[in-house]
């Protein structure tokens, strides 16, 4: 693929988004593939260096505020015809509530699935605690010569902090994951824009 073909499919899939936000996009990957045919690359490598297309798009729409999405999308279909906004108006009884419990269904899985991941590192805390706790009460049997008592704490203490240690990387993972799903999410919501700009 050359640099015209190129950028030409680039402005095809920014198509939809703000029209300032495309030429900033095309001109963008437009110079760098000039820089890199200067650094001695010839126009196919320099075109096949930046990656996929639908890659680029993706990091430009998680760069823009979907609140500048919904504007532009505003502004492109103008004022509403009279006989939508008696449709919206009969419709309204109907269409509302449906809206707010759908966002409201969907409100509540994000709020659970972020409450299972708190839930994790809740959990992980508490054994980094009754790791030290059950650690300084060992010491103490120790103390009071109970060794058989301080040993048996001293192995609930390591198991503690072992078990805590390995739910470390699972709470990690877990929070990882839950922010992906949200940029995804997210992503899918702005994409929808672009979508019905081309028609798709």
């Amino acid at each position: 693929m050359n640099k015209e073909q190129f950028l030409s499919e680039l402005r095809n899939a920014l198509a939809g988004l703000p029209q300032e936000d495309v030429e900033e996009r095309v001109a963008f990957y437009g110079e760098m593939i000039d820089d890199r045919m200067e650094e001695g690359l010839s126009e196919a490598e320099a075109v096949n260096g930046l990656g996929p297309v639908d890659e680029i798009v993706s990091q430009t729409l998680a760069g823009i505020p979907i609140s500048r999405l919904v504007k532009e999308e505003m502004s492109k279909k103008g004022s509403l015809k009279a006989w939508e906004i008696v449709l919206l108006v009969i419709g309204f009884p109907l269409w509302f509530p449906l809206l707010i419990a759908a966002a409201a269904i969907v409100f509540s899985l994000y709020i659970t699935l972020w409450s299972l991941v708190l839930a994790l590192w809740a959990i992980e805390l508490a054994l980094w605690v009754s790791a030290g706790v059950l650690l300084a009460e060992a010491l103490l049997n120790f103390v009071k010569g109970l060794p058989f008592a301080g040993l048996a704490l001293l192995g609930a203490s390591l198991l503690s902090a072992g078990l805590s240690i390995f739910l470390f990387f699972g709470c990690v993972a877990a929070s990882k994951g839950m922010v992906k799903l949200a940029e995804k999410v997210l992503l899918w919501i702005k994409s929808r824009f672009i979508r019905k700009e081309n028609g798709k």
